[in-house]
């Protein structure tokens, strides 16, 4: 989005109250279990918070009433989350870490009503839209979330349509092994780079280096010297400048990601196999960690799984313990002494030699136990 000054400082002002209920709820109930008392739901607090509490912090009601309540559920979903072990204990929300958001539904006719170039955010009026026809016009909108990231705002709407289901692909099937020397193997011979090898990330990676170096070094002198200014806006605008070239770093790894989706799909196979990493367990390696971690495996499986659900394609995944880079893809025999240096797969049975990773492509492809995700 591209909001004025005033719709800025009110974006801001909804944001900030949203993060203070948030970190509220959670103080509260911390506070009260220590005590011995029971756990304050989130109706309870929302009531609290607009008998009794409000009136020592009357700023609190100067922002939507939805998004407040919202900032509180979801603080109650991650107590309920932990209590589950299904995530870890709840953390405090800091101001810095711009990667705020605040919900909004449609209680009014006129709330959320899309235009090309703008839309209409309850409490806050018609917003002028930066990028255009990114937003579906003419569908009726149930609701919205408003996100900041990096100084940047973005929106986006829950629609309701009718669901159409998509024909079951014909072609092909693909199997991709997924690795780190490149990014995807395929079965049908395409090779995708690993994009983090290239002159614009590795340009991006130093000058994130960069703004951080700077910015540890004004908070050295801070430790040292008086700072000139109380308030610290250099440091301010230096943490704005590092997290704007994170932002820009996994926007362009993120970009490239859809890109090879979109690739792997553009052909209509009748289905992709991939295999189930244990990415936990690669990334306790310490040598590669920073390698693998980068390379965004899980957030490719959820952006595949996405496009194949719409496409009518049927996504396989493959156990872990499947050996699909020891198995010949021409008769099936198993080499057990197959050592990661060996990056030329040789047959012993039936002397094919092939590229390992492709060797791996194919097993998968032809896999017959496997768990289907779409």
């Amino acid at each position: 989005m591209k909001p004025t000054g005033e719709q800025k400082r009110q974006l801001n002002k909804t944001f900030g109250v949203c993060r203070y209920l948030y970190n509220l709820f959670l103080a509260t109930n911390k506070e009260r279990y220590a005590n011995g008392n029971r756990f304050m739901s989130a109706n309870d607090f929302d009531k609290w918070v607009n008998n009794v509490h409000s009136v020592e912090c009357p700023w609190i009601k100067e922002v939507s009433s939805k998004g407040r309540k919202k900032a509180i559920v979801s603080a109650e979903t991650a107590y309920k989350r932990f209590f589950k072990k299904q995530a870890q204990f709840p953390t405090f929300k800091k101001k810095r870490v711009q990667n705020t958001s605040f919900y909004a539904p449609k209680n009014n006719a006129g709330d959320w009503t899309i235009e090309r170039h703008r839309i209409k955010i309850p409490t806050i009026g018609w917003v002028r839209l930066k990028e255009f026809a990114y937003l579906p016009i003419g569908v009726k909108v149930t609701g919205g979330t408003v996100t900041q990231r990096a100084d940047r705002y973005f929106v986006s709407v829950t629609v309701e349509r009718e669901e159409s289901m998509p024909e079951r692909a014909t072609g092909e099937g693909i199997g991709i092994d997924l690795g780190i020397k490149d990014f995807a193997i395929c079965s049908d011979g395409r090779i995708f780079k690993n994009i983090n090898k290239s002159s614009a990330i590795r340009r991006a990676e130093k000058r994130l280096k960069r703004t951080q170096r700077a910015l540890s070094r004004k908070y050295e002198h801070r430790k040292k010297v008086k700072s000139a200014t109380e308030c610290g806006s250099n440091i301010a605008k230096n943490v704005l400048r590092v997290q704007k070239s994170q932002m820009r770093l996994a926007n362009m790894r993120s970009a490239y990601r859809t890109h090879v989706v979109n690739m792997l799909v553009k052909t209509k196979p009748a289905y992709i196999a991939i295999e189930r990493l244990n990415i936990k367990g690669m990334v306790r390696n310490r040598h590669l960690s920073k390698s693998i971690s980068s390379q965004g495996f899980y957030d490719f499986k959820l952006t595949l799984a996405n496009t194949c659900r719409k496409l009518g394609i049927e996504l396989r995944e493959v156990s872990p313990f499947y050996p699909s880079s020891k198995i010949c893809s021409c008769c099936g025999n198993k080499k057990v002494n197959l050592s990661l240096s060996e990056r030329v797969y040789v047959c012993e049975s039936c002397g094919n030699e092939m590229d390992r990773d492709l060797n791996a492509a194919v097993n998968l492809m032809q896999a017959h136990e496997y768990m289907v995700l779409t």
